[in-house]
């Protein structure tokens, strides 16, 4: 889902103007800890290619997962003064939440997920591995907050997201907005200089 907060808030400041400077900002944009992004990217691609093919791996998974949620909120939290990182920060904390509680696993509505076919439905009703995920049931602790809203046609990409990936999708898109139209520039309190007369 994180990618589609990306992929809408470069259309949407192209389409305001970013093209002329909006891109550029990028290359210039400083990010504490800039360095954790990628790495924790390349961890969790790890994850996924190894739990299918060690077991303990995947026997420990929830506590990987943890531990990649955990490192990003600290880098989140370190450029929360960037415009929208506060609301990536609250999403990535309320996905958090839910997994914590619920053994280190993203609940699925089985209602919801109807949407991405029989195939996957299957999948979760079974118990198998799917990523982090598992089917919510009535033992699912803070269910409303695991991934209970479908998304389909006519939005172009099928999937299951949970509150906090809404949110932090805003957050995602008011960044790229603010970097691409504003410039990268804050909010920065207005005072006037006074002069004397």
């Amino acid at each position: 889902m994180v990618y589609d907060g990306i992929l809408i808030g470069l259309i949407v400041g192209l389409f305001r103007g970013g093209a002329r400077h909006g891109l550029n900002q990028f290359a210039s944009l400083h990010l504490r800890g800039g360095w954790i992004f990628p790495l924790l990217l390349l961890f969790q691609f790890g994850i996924f290619y190894l739990q299918e093919r060690l077991n303990w791996v995947a026997s420990i998974n929830g506590y990987l997962f943890a531990a990649v949620y955990i490192t990003g909120l600290i880098f989140l939290w370190l450029n929360r003064h960037h415009r929208g990182f506060t609301l990536i920060w609250i999403g990535v904390l309320l996905n958090f939440i839910v997994m914590a509680v619920n053994g280190g696993r993203m609940p699925v509505s089985v209602e919801a997920s109807a949407v991405l076919g029989p195939y996957y439905v299957d999948l979760l009703r079974e118990g198998g591995a799917v990523s982090k995920h598992y089917m919510l049931d009535a033992s699912t602790h803070l269910a409303f907050l695991g991934d209970i809203i479908p998304l389909s046609s006519p939005y172009p990409r099928t999937q299951v997201i949970s509150i906090g990936d809404v949110v932090m999708n805003v957050g995602i898109f008011l960044f790229i907005q603010s970097m691409m139209v504003n410039g990268g520039k804050q909010d920065v309190p207005s005072s006037k200089t006074y002069q004397p007369q």
